[in-house]
């Protein structure tokens, strides 16, 4: 299946191409032919790495008319830098397609910038809920001509206490417009949402569990006693031989202990945890992307967002309390079609939750001696 055979442009084919993106996924094979045929609200489940930038943001370009200047679509999204991260992927679709402007908005950087931003024609808006509520507020955003909203990972918005703020947003786009909804899970709160302002007749297109978590990724664990983590870590480390990779950790004191031990070991490591500034964060996903560092430490939610290329492992120094976040964490590694690793350092009391997440992700683990 080719992405021309799902009815998208030559020009946007082009696009992707020149971006390596060749073979639809699952879920831009599901989901691209329905959204670019009709006018629906729309519900996806499938998880973080599935390609689901591009199974939205294909169809949502094709629905914009770049000859009217006016803001004809909106995407939300749960985190400043997978924001910026879909705005420069729609940026990159429409290379050869005529021009649409697609701004992103987001709290951390000074309002005023993207108040002046906004003042240009701007087709496309990519915002954190928060940022765009204080921009409506100003009344420096119009949402009354919009023709598609789009809500990422709306599972992650939820937990990061946005409902009241998408709540308001999607009141005030009441009206004749489609509601486009992607999330890895669909908890009870989510619920709420799509019952109170999706159509009841929206499509819904799930990405089932056998293909939840991408085939190309290896998973692993290794049983030994907590004392003995850092030196598995680091013996795992040697034989990756300078591999890049992301080490979660539950909390951020664990990330910050975590971190000082491994630059004390004289690792190239980044931390990434809820507390640092917006500065700080940026300055460390920086160095991770141009390579100068090769290890990142993070927190769960801190991670959100982040898209890096090549990474050849995931490490789960603590195991996540909830199992969606061990489908994030690992949805990290093996992305466009690569394949990675993704450990687990666990002591014998933990092997319960490793068989718990095989059955319920449908994968296999690895244990290694």
């Amino acid at each position: 299946m080719t992405f021309l055979e799902l009815g998208v442009s030559k020009e946007l084919n082009k696009g992707l191409k020149e971006i390596g993106i060749v073979n639809p996924t699952k879920i831009q094979e599901q989901t691209i032919p329905i959204l670019m045929s009709q006018s629906t609200d729309f519900l996806g489940k499938a998880q973080t790495g599935t390609g689901k930038t591009a199974a939205f943001g294909i169809p949502l370009l094709s629905k914009i008319d770049p000859s009217k200047k006016h803001t004809q679509a909106l995407v939300l999204a749960p985190t400043r830098e997978l924001g910026q991260q879909i705005a420069k992927q729609l940026f990159k679709f429409t290379k050869y397609t005529d021009k649409i402007f697609t701004e992103s908005v987001y709290g951390g950087e000074k309002i005023e910038r993207q108040l002046t931003r906004l003042k240009r024609p701007t087709h496309v808006i990519v915002a954190t809920p928060g940022r765009l509520i204080d921009l409506l507020e100003r009344k420096a955003v119009d949402l009354s001509k919009i023709k598609v909203v789009v809500m990422d990972e709306a599972d992650e918005m939820l937990s990061m206490g946005f409902k009241k703020d998408l709540t308001t947003i999607l009141s005030k786009t009441k009206g004749n417009r489609d509601i486009w909804l992607f999330s890895a899970t669909i908890p009870s709160s989510l619920n709420e949402i799509i019952n109170s302002y999706l159509n009841k007749n929206a499509v819904k297109v799930s990405v089932d569990k056998d293909n939840a978590l991408n085939k190309g990724i290896e998973h692993q664990f290794v049983v030994g006693d907590d004392v003995n983590k850092l030196d598995t870590l680091t013996y795992f480390l040697k034989v990756q031989k300078g591999g890049r990779g992301i080490i979660f950790t539950k909390t951020k004191v664990a990330a910050r202990t975590l971190s000082k031990q491994l630059h004390a070991k004289n690792y190239e490591v980044g931390l990434l945890e809820g507390e640092m500034t917006q500065k700080d964060r940026d300055k460390v996903m920086r160095a991770f992307r141009n390579k100068s560092i090769q290890l990142l430490v993070s927190t769960d939610v801190s991670a959100r967002g982040i898209d890096v290329a090549n990474l050849a492992f995931v490490v789960h120094y603590q195991l996540p309390d909830q199992i969606e976040y061990f489908t994030h964490r690992s949805g990290r590694t093996a992305r466009a079609g690569k394949n990675g690793i993704s450990l687990a350092l666990i002591n014998k009391s933990e092997i319960k939750a490793i068989r718990e997440l095989e059955k319920e992700l449908g994968i296999q683990f690895h244990q290694i001696r």
